[in-house]
């Protein structure tokens, strides 16, 4: 199996299975003299982390994870860093049932095509317990950006549940067990999700990542461009079926006048009226808040039962058993995160390289 690295300059490969005894990441191209440790990495582990409440998987892994190289005294070297986070709560007894049926919804059948053989303990490679190891690398990445451009914050929320959604986002109410920006929601939101829970069921969720403080300039055309990045990335996270950047799919409804950012003179430059844009014209940076939103599929592994076929090709209904998110958007907001720092720290480094930080003067 290859294809397992992104990034161009910043590079991430990930590896290790749902219910083998580790899985890790390793972080090429971070540049030296980062101020980095296990503890750094660690709060953002911890913000991924399963198990916190009753709305997330059960599973109760502590996600610790190890640095094996790339740092000395405190500080990236410049070489490959090797991070390990082991699996201590696997319960492969759980998966028995499945061993030699599909799963509907899941890749289970997908992978059996392709490779003719799958790990059927959580779903192996395609379980979402790899983004744990995403969110490692992000701590790296966060870590450089923080170094290099310390003016960017990257924030996500989970801004729809279901049929449900945020009406004004507070970035500042984000922290409760749903991550929606709008702390009075919580309670409707947890009674509607207990429900489905109870009742064997899962639902879909909205995820939207902003990007604040990113210079003008970052990506390039036209198969450089930094919002193509940016979709691919969230794309590559289980569960998402649909990435969209500022007015995304909504655009499609607008006129050109309505969605055209009209531009004027303010004090330190031109700045925009308005961001339908996302953030991101030509596929480079404008320098307003980059917006990224996309959407997770519900939980397949439910208990309501659902018709499948075996390995042997006869028909026959599945209860996924196991301990499982009832709507994986909580999780994915801190992999979402991870994911936009790896590429928005690669852009930026590509951008030293190309340009040195030149940039075209107005007025």
């Amino acid at each position: 199996m290859s294809l397992n690295t992104f990034g161009h300059l910043f590079r991430v490969t990930t590896w290790g299975e749902s219910h083998g005894p580790a899985l890790g990441a390793t972080v090429d191209g971070c540049p030296p003299g980062v101020e980095i440790s296990e503890d750094a990495i660690q709060h953002w582990m911890d913000r991924r982390r399963p198990g916190q409440s009753r709305f997330t998987t059960q599973r109760r892994e502590a996600d610790e994870v190890r640095i094996l190289s790339g740092t000395f005294e405190g500080r990236t070297t410049g070489t490959p860093i090797q991070l390990l986070i082991e699996n201590t709560d696997q319960r492969s007894k759980d998966y028995g049932e499945i061993a030699q049926t599909f799963r509907p919804g899941h890749a289970d059948l997908a992978y059996h095509q392709k490779y003719g053989l799958r790990d059927y303990r959580g779903g192996g490679r395609s379980s979402a317990r790899e983004t744990a190891a995403r969110v490692a690398a992000g701590g790296v990445a966060r870590a450089a950006l923080g170094a290099l451009a310390p003016g960017v914050r990257i924030a996500g929320y989970m801004v729809g549940m279901g049929e449900r959604s945020v009406g004004t986002v507070k970035p500042d109410e984000a922290e409760n067990p749903f991550r929606v920006p709008d702390a009075a929601l919580v309670d409707e939101w947890a009674a509607y999700l207990d429900g489905l829970r109870k009742s064997g069921e899962s639902v879909g969720a909205t995820i939207e990542v902003r990007i604040e403080g990113c210079p003008p300039g970052l990506g390039a055309p036209v198969y450089g461009k930094l919002d193509a990045d940016l979709a691919a990335a969230m794309m590559s996270i289980n569960a998402v079926k649909g990435v969209e950047i500022g007015e995304g799919m909504a655009a499609g409804r607008l006129t050109g006048s309505a969605n055209a950012d009209e531009i004027v003179m303010g004090e330190d430059g031109p700045e925009y009226l308005s961001n339908h844009a996302g953030g991101v014209l030509g596929g480079i940076s404008t320098g307003q808040n980059i917006v990224v939103r996309f959407a997770v599929k519900p939980t397949s592994s439910i208990l309501t039962p659902r018709r499948s076929v075996t390995l042997g090709g006869e028909e026959t209904e599945v209860v996924t058993k196991g301990r499982h998110d009832p709507c994986v958007g909580i999780r994915a907001v801190p992999v979402a995160e991870a994911m936009a720092a790896c590429v928005v720290l690669d852009h930026l480094l590509l951008d030293r390289g190309q340009t040195g930080g030149v940039r075209g003067i107005v007025g």
